[in-house]
């Protein structure tokens, strides 16, 4: 094992062990807040969803680079290339979905009773769930037959000429027309989903600019206006879109590259899937940002886990 492998194995293993805990931390609030009935609001069931997915990213993406960066490149077979890269795009898709439900759900709560989403304001809420298992489905059921067909472990790849590597597997390019339907199933509702996303943040920012104009003559000089808690709510959701499309835009450019060109260069495919989990792993942080208690339990447990030894000693 190199030098430059295990640099990198050591950046995905943390990537990876920061990412599983912040998830599992979120999710296991939004459950405990589920369970005892107290503030449960109806942003919490796409959070959930939007934090299983984080993970299934995290799991399927950053365990398998992992394992290949310290050596280990043989250690999946054909079965577990398939489903590992199953996992991953669900969950890659999944991820897209419910950002973009939970901003266009957030643009729907926050628009006045004046405008044309008011009569969605009621019935919004009551389509979460449908939404949530449609997403899951559509691409449960997109994303289950391209592993299938084109997705190899690396001991079974002998017979095939064009190749792609995905670093811990490999990938064939039967035909040129796999291209197009691969293009129209998936890369085409991930690119109009994201559009989705980043239309309604922008018509998030011109209705909070719109309130803050409106409400501004109210406080006087010397005291500083109170934000309410969908203003603040807003104002997360905000970064954490704008820190969603960054990456995406970012990951899908790599992507790209390493669907284009058979023989990758080996820091082209470490880059593009670092950058792939970096979403992911980030996501957690930014919702919890708001909640210092959280923030501080995930800090220690992270701390606690990473550097045992030196807590022990201090």
């Amino acid at each position: 094992m190199s030098y430059r492998d295990l640099i990198v194995g050591i950046i995905f293993l943390s990537q990876t062990v920061v990412g599983i805990v912040g998830n599992f931390s979120l999710l296991y609030h939004y459950l405990f807040l589920y369970h005892t009935e107290c503030r449960v609001r109806s942003t919490h069931l796409i959070l959930r969803h939007l934090t299983i997915a984080n993970s299934l990213v995290i799991v399927s993406k950053g365990v398998p680079h992992t394992v290949a960066s310290f050596g280990l490149k043989h250690f999946f077979n054909e079965f577990g290339c398939k489903l590992l890269f199953c996992v991953q795009r669900v969950g890659r898709g999944m991820s897209i979905g419910s950002t973009c439900l939970l901003t266009v759900f957030q643009t729907i709560m926050i628009s006045p009773m004046n405008s044309c989403l008011k009569e969605f304001k009621v019935k919004a809420p009551k389509y979460i769930g449908f939404s949530i298992s449609l997403c899951w489905i559509q691409f449960m059921f997109v994303n289950l037959v391209f592993p299938l067909l084109y997705v190899f472990s690396n001991r079974s790849m002998k017979n095939f000429t064009k190749k792609g590597d995905l670093g811990y597997c490999l990938a064939v390019d039967h035909e040129t027309v796999t291209v197009s339907i691969y293009a129209v199933l998936i890369v085409f509702p991930e690119a109009s989903l994201c559009g989705l996303t980043i239309g309604a943040s922008s018509s998030m920012v011109f209705l909070l600019h719109r309130h803050k104009q409106r409400v501004q003559h109210i406080h006087s000089t010397n005291v500083a206006p109170r934000s309410s808690a969908e203003s603040r709510a807003t104002q997360s959701i905000l970064v954490l879109v704008s820190t969603f499309v960054s990456f995406y835009f970012l990951s899908s450019v790599f992507h790209v590259c390493v669907a284009l060109l058979c023989n990758s260069s080996w820091w082209l495919v470490n880059t593009a899937a670092m950058i792939s989990v970096c979403f992911p792993t980030v996501c957690p942080f930014l919702l919890m940002g708001r909640n210092s208690v959280i923030s501080r339990l995930c800090f220690a447990w992270i701390t606690n886990i990473t550097f045992p030894n030196l807590i022990r000693n201090m």
